[in-house]
C-alpha cells in the first residue's frame, strides 16, 4: 500500500486557477501509483478535496481553518502491522495518544514544516510540510540554514509490512 500525504494546502475559492491547476498536476505526477491520498488538515474547501479525489480515494481530517463540515478531527486505519492515525494539530502529550489510540505511525500538520521522526515510545511522526505556504525547517548548529520548499509525503508499506518514507519537493 502506497499513501501520498499532504497537509495545510490552504486552496480557498479565491486561489488563483492557474496556481490550483499547477499544483493539482505537481501532485498528479507525484501522486501517481498512490493506492490513498491522506490530507492532515487545512484543505479549507470542498472543490480542492474533490480535485485529489480525482487523483485517488482521500481521507482528510479536519484542520483549524477548514470550512468542510463533516471532517473528523482524528482518524485511525491499519495497514498491515501498522495502525496509523491521522491528525492535524500534534497532541500535547504525544506518547499518552499513541498509547490510548494503539497506534504506531502519526501523521499530522500545521507546522507546514516537513518531518519524519521516530520517537523514543516507538512512534513514527509524519509532517508532509505544506505544497503551497512552506516553513523552512529549524535551524541546526554546523549545517546549512534551511530553506522552505514545498512539500509532500509518500509512505510506502510493502507485503512484508516494510516501510519505507519520503519527502518530496514539489515544483510551485
Amino acid at each position: 500500500m502506497k499513501l501520498g500525504i499532504l497537509s495545510d494546502t490552504h486552496i480557498t475559492i479565491e486561489y488563483e486557477k492557474d496556481k490550483v491547476t499547477y499544483l493539482i498536476n505537481q501532485l498528479k505526477k507525484v501522486f501517481n501509483d498512490v493506492d490513498k491520498i491522506i490530507h492532515a488538515g487545512d484543505v479549507c474547501e470542498d472543490f480542492f478535496l474533490d480535485r485529489l479525489k480525482k487523483i485517488a480515494p482521500t481521507e482528510c481530517v479536519k484542520g483549524n481553518l477548514d470550512k468542510i463540515n463533516n471532517l473528523e478531527e482524528f482518524c485511525k486505519f491499519s495497514i498491515g502491522r501498522y495502525n496509523i492515525g491521522v491528525i492535524h494539530l500534534l497532541p500535547k502529550d504525544v506518547e499518552e495518544f499513541a498509547k490510548t489510540h494503539n497506534l504506531q505511525i502519526l501523521i499530522f500538520g500545521h507546522t507546514h514544516q516537513p518531518m519524519i521522526k521516530g520517537t523514543d515510545f516507538n512512534l513514527l511522526l509524519l509532517n508532509p510540510g505544506s505544497p503551497t505556504r512552506p516553513k523552512a525547517p529549524i535551524e541546526r548548529p554546523g549545517f546549512m540554514k534551511p530553506k522552505a520548499r514545498p512539500t509532500v509525503i509518500t509512505l510506502n508499506i510493502d507485503k512484508d509490512d516494510i516501510l519505507s518514507t519520503f519527502i518530496i519537493n514539489i515544483k510551485i
